[in-house]
């Protein structure tokens, strides 16, 4: 199987490391061109304009659940024209009382060719499908709630 790789960069800026008092703002590199700024979520003192963990994560998720949608979507020969998702990563302590991503949910609005109509536990079900299907969704295992609109 593959192993998929990203390079991360951290370099301190302030004096020293000191609790509280440090950016852990960092650059994150997807196949040696594309680059996102990275930093904690802003509830843990991130800035709000960067990206952190927990919304790539439910971005991972998204995209996964979508591609595995849209090959599923392409075999039973559905007219997909486009595909929108509004994926939120829950924040909160976990069983064991550690905080973790409790939950990500997903928004799948999914249109079709004009003319094309699907009944709506016939889209739900192939949702389900792509949920089983999904990659990351595998690794996730039970906190991925698929919200069909």
């Amino acid at each position: 199987m593959s192993d998929l790789s990203i390079e991360l960069h951290w370099q301190r800026a302030e004096p020293e490391l000191a609790a509280g008092r440090y950016s852990a703002a960092h650059t994150v590199q997807f196949n040696g061109s594309h680059e996102i700024v990275v930093d904690a979520a802003p509830d843990w003192g991130g800035d709000p304009s960067n990206t952190n963990p927990e919304q790539a994560l439910a971005s991972a998720l998204s995209s996964c659940h979508m591609m595995t949608f849209l090959a599923l979507a392409a075999k039973a020969g559905w007219p997909v024209a486009s595909y929108h998702d509004h994926a939120v990563a829950h924040l909160g302590k976990n069983a064991r009382g550690q905080m973790a991503v409790t939950r990500i949910d997903l928004h799948p609005v999914v249109r079709f060719e004009t003319g094309f109509e699907i009944a709506p536990e016939v889209l739900q079900e192939m949702q389900h499908r792509a949920h089983r299907y999904c990659f990351i969704a595998n690794t996730l295992a039970e906190s991925v709630d698929v919200n069909i609109l």
